[in-house]
């Protein structure tokens, strides 16, 4: 019989709904429980497209054995980290604390009733392997502890929420010592780490972070640092050549457990690809690289095809599994490639994506990734590179073909606010960089589905899935979703955005801010109380929700006149100013923050006839000025703010402002492009 998780909307949790253990997910009725039977929780955190969740579930969650030993001694409880950020960060960090390494899915922790953790690991097999107890034989030796050690086990509980307790930032700066040089530390840090043979930092597993690569073309923008831009061109180059980049159906997974971004964990979340999309769009408008925008145009196609569902809403992610096996959807055999593609694209293919060198995934398949330049294959093969183009084209399209009848891997279809703003600001500035006006109508069938579905009662709500929106929205629907409707402004004009944004940043400060220490907490005021409430600086897999917040809200601030959205965002930035100093490379997102803090963003506003502003506003669009805000507002827009409502001719006229100031009308569109391309302020 199915578990109460099959009522859930998590397909993660649903995936979990015919086991044999007795799950609840995260509620009152599971902790009540607890607290009457005297039983320790057993929280298993994990996510519908993580394969080591996979494998523990088929091990253990599956087998009436281990399930039995499960509900005998705890009350067991699953939870879906996409859906419950707010527990999965709590719990990530007490297992850090308890055992002194990172953490990772599935996350297993042992809880008392009240939620105080005092065991952690991740994965544990059935039986004994790895280096690793077997889980049912752990579980008796934990059950045995909370018998018979119930007072250590408190006094590590009371050291353990103390720890957590200062975790907290302290103090705020005063605002003077509000100045670039950890800007300057992060990128010194940065040019230190970067690996200069393949791109990235650091060396294996390697991930993408798209908040550093921005920071380095912020930097060049603004300085003029070409060192900087190597950074980022570089990495975005060997990302996109290599395996952690789908060569036949576009977008990004998740890592790459290589230096070398050839063999990814090939799980695609929606979260990585926004980001992404945004980056490639702008690295083209400073390289003119073809590469970065194909690799824009297959990523929005990508996202337009396999992740966006009919009614608007973008899905989560993609599996890394499909028929129990990591990457068997995507990897290929010599013969398999060979009954697809005529001789001479297999000729082309084979050289120009490494099948006719070794094995590169578990000795017996290919997983394609760029091994020599097309214009090497040419002269390997003595052809011409047009020649070789052409069948590259149709090779990859064969065996896109082929590869989609094979057996999908799993998609988790729950619509996340945060996840979906990322990507609904990558698809509005690549629209706009690009001219792809079916970019820019995905994008707003997004936001569409977003408010017609998630905002009820003034309030954002965090997930949806068939139907059924629910949970409390997080720091990070709010603050990205604010930031992706500025993207979306300067795509296409539309007042009602500016005012859904404006309503956003009331929330964000009513119910978000820390009124007095400034910075913004996670959870609302009004959520349930856990064992500690996060207020995260760092940047994850994600970008740091209060750099988001603090970046959107000076930005609103511009467009709007209102200086509480400055002032808020000016005390995030004193607020984590001992973080972002002690550990600058791991706060990007608030370092692009405190940038704009110290040269305030430029808004650049057109008026004019429509059809005239158009081609003015794309010209710029396709110049990287990323510390300018540009608006094509059309003669017919009345209801704006004072500091937008720009007197409207029959010409087109461009104003350009940094707050109240503003320069002279600009009737020129030459005139106009040597203005905003000159760094610094306006002059």
């Amino acid at each position: 019989m199915p578990n109460r998780l099959s009522r859930e909307t998590s397909p993660y949790l649903q995936q979990h709904a015919n086991n044999p253990v007795d799950w609840y997910a995260w509620g009152d009725e599971a902790l009540e429980r607890a607290r009457e039977e005297d039983k320790p929780i057993l929280l298993s955190v994990g996510y519908s497209a993580c394969h080591w969740c996979h494998v523990m579930a088929h091990e253990s969650f599956e087998d009436a054995a281990v399930a039995e030993v499960m509900n005998r001694l705890f009350v067991n409880i699953k939870v879906d980290r996409e859906e419950r950020p707010d527990i999965d960060q709590i719990y990530q960090l007490a297992h850090q604390m308890l055992t002194r390494r990172p953490g990772g899915w599935p996350l297993t922790m042992v809880l008392t009733p009240d939620g105080a953790p005092f065991f952690g690991g991740t994965y544990f097999p059935k039986e004994a392997r790895f280096n690793l107890p077997g889980f049912p034989q752990l579980l008796e030796r934990i059950a045995q502890a909370w018998r018979e050690s119930r007072s250590e086990i408190g006094e590590q509980n009371a050291a353990l929420l103390a720890a957590l307790a200062n975790t907290q930032p302290g103090a705020a700066a005063h605002h003077s010592e509000l100045t670039s040089a950890p800007i300057d530390a992060a990128l010194r840090s940065l040019k230190t780490s970067f690996d200069s043979r393949h791109g990235g930092f650091g060396g294996a597993p390697k991930f993408p972070h798209p908040a550093e690569i921005e920071l380095c073309l912020r930097r060049h923008a603004a300085a003029g640092d070409d060192a900087a831009q190597r950074v980022a061109t570089t990495t975005l180059e060997h990302m996109a050549l290599g395996g952690i980049y789908d060569q036949l159906g576009g977008g990004f997974a998740r890592y790459s457990v290589d230096a070398e971004w050839q063999i990814p964990h090939f799980e695609k979340m929606l979260y990585d690809n926004g980001p992404l999309l945004r980056l490639y769009a702008d690295a083209w408008t400073v390289t003119r690289n073809p590469l970065f925008a194909r690799i824009a145009e297959e990523t929005a196609g990508w996202v337009m095809r396999e992740m966006q569902s009919p009614e608007g809403g973008y899905y989560s992610s993609l599996d890394a599994d499909s028929e129990h096996e990591e990457g068997k959807s995507y990897v290929w055999t010599r013969q398999e490639a060979q009954a697809v593609l005529s001789s001479d694209e297999y000729a082309v293919l084979a050289s120009h994506y490494g099948l006719d060198g070794p094995a590169n995934f578990e000795n017996t398949h290919w997983h394609l990734r760029v091994a020599r330049a097309l214009a090497a294959v040419a002269e390997g093969l003595r052809r011409s590179e047009d020649e070789c183009a052409r069948l590259l084209d149709s090779g990859r399209k064969k065996l896109f073909a082929v590869r989609e009848k094979r057996v999908r891997p799993g998609r988790d279809e729950k619509v996340l606010v945060s996840w979906n703003a990322l990507m609904i600001a990558g698809m509005a500035r690549a629209a706009a960089v690009f001219g792809r006006d079916e970019w820019l109508q995905s994008a707003r069938k997004a936001l569409a589905f977003i408010r017609g579905t998630m905002w009820r009662n003034d309030r954002l709500l965090a997930t949806s899935r068939d139907g059924r929106a629910h949970l409390n929205a997080y720091l990070d629907d709010y603050a990205y979703l604010i930031f992706a409707l500025i993207e979306l402004l300067q795509s296409d004009f539309d007042p009602e955005l500016l005012v859904f944004a404006g309503d956003l940043a009331e929330v964000l400060l009513d119910q978000f801010e820390d009124k007095e220490r400034g910075g913004f907490f996670f959870t609302s005021h009004d959520h349930e109380r856990l064992i500690q409430r996060p207020k995260p600086s760092y940047d994850n897999a994600t970008p740091s929700g209060n750099g988001v917040a603090a970046l959107a809200l000076q930005r609103l601030s511009s467009l709007t006149g209102e200086p509480r959205y400055a002032v808020a965002a000016e005390r995030a930035l004193a607020q984590f100013h001992a973080p972002y100093t002690e550990h600058p490379g791991s706060h990007c997102t608030l370092l692009m923050a405190l940038e704009e803090h110290q040269v305030p963003v430029r808004t650049v506003i057109l008026r004019g006839p429509r059809e005239e502003c158009l081609p003015w506003s794309h010209t710029l669009a396709q110049l990287y000025l990323p510390h300018s805000i540009v608006l094509a507002i059309g003669s017919g827009e009345q209801a704006l703010p004072p500091v937008l409502a720009k007197p409207a001719g029959a010409q087109v006229n461009a104003w350009v402002c940094e707050g109240l100031s503003c320069l002279a009308p600009i009737a020129r569109l030459d005139e106009l492009i040597e203005q905003v391309s000159k760094p610094g302020k306006i002059q």
